[in-house]
């Protein structure tokens, strides 16, 4: 496992990510998954809390993980100090409104250039490549999975914001990356890129979600993302966890549910 900082055009600064490789890549190429994290997370984050890299190195996974958000000299933060936007919150969208339009361009750094390093410099193979995350990274993972079929060919996620439209988080962020015009915020909303995926994913989607999760009721919203899926005739599993809360205990507990997932269908 390594830690990793590269030049980015797209946030226009250093970004950090971290990898997991296993000890299968010695004999050539393996799966990957891309997990996306929260708010006020970093890149290692997961790697230090998920437990995930044990299951990993079972599967032939290699695991990658990139910071929240840009960072560094120059980069604006909340300009009130709160933890939910800015600096840690970059909601994984391309923003267009001054100052953070120069920075904040997390979906093209995930999607093209992370990507451009990740099969580069790493044993891994493009065409076996999953996603998933926590949180705002849930967001991340269904929005960024379901628009990029040609990239991720497996999705989940853990208690993710599913209607960034529908919840104060979402307001927030959307408002200050893209502007008050909430037209344009419908391709970073899962259940608003659900209803109008062009491709159908051949695959299950994989969602787990606490039922003591302090941030379910506005935040989270997951029933909206699984009516959308059901008018779309998108499969999903959405499982509801009696006692579970939103931090990395409830991660760590069902990680390995998520990496058979991913495993099942990347390495068959």
């Amino acid at each position: 496992m390594g830690f990793y900082k590269h030049r980015s055009d797209a946030t226009n600064c250093d970004m950090r990510f971290s990898v997991f490789v296993p000890p299968q890549a010695r004999d050539g190429k393996v799966p990957v998954l891309t997990f996306l994290s929260g708010l006020t997370c970093t890149e290692e984050t997961f790697m230090i809390k998920s437990g995930a890299q044990r299951i990993a190195a079972k599967l032939g996974l290699m695991l990658i993980t990139p910071d929240t958000s840009p960072r560094g000299e120059g980069v604006p933060d909340d300009p009130h100090g709160q933890y939910d936007f800015g600096l840690g919150a970059g909601f994984y969208l391309n923003a267009t409104k001054t100052p953070w339009n120069h920075h904040y361009h997390m979906y093209d750094y995930v999607t093209r250039e992370l990507n451009a390093v990740l099969f580069e410099k790493f044993p891994a193979e493009r065409e076996r490549h999953g996603i998933t995350g926590h949180s705002m990274g849930g967001h991340g993972a269904l929005t960024l999975g379901l628009r990029n079929p040609d990239l991720y060919h497996s999705i989940s996620a853990f208690a993710p914001i599913c209607s960034t439209l529908n919840c104060p988080w979402g307001h927030k962020a959307l408002a200050y990356y893209l502007g008050e015009d909430r037209a344009t915020w419908a391709e970073y909303d899962a259940v608003e890129v659900a209803k109008d995926v062009h491709h159908v994913p051949k695959h299950r989607i994989l969602i787990d979600q606490g039922l003591a999760d302090q941030y379910l009721d506005p935040q989270l919203n997951p029933e909206l993302f699984e009516a959308a899926c059901k008018a779309r005739g998108i499969k999903l599993d959405l499982r509801r966890h009696k006692g579970y809360d939103h931090g990395y205990y409830f991660i760590s507990t069902f990680m390995e549910d998520h990496l058979q997932h991913h495993a099942s269908i990347l390495t068959h």
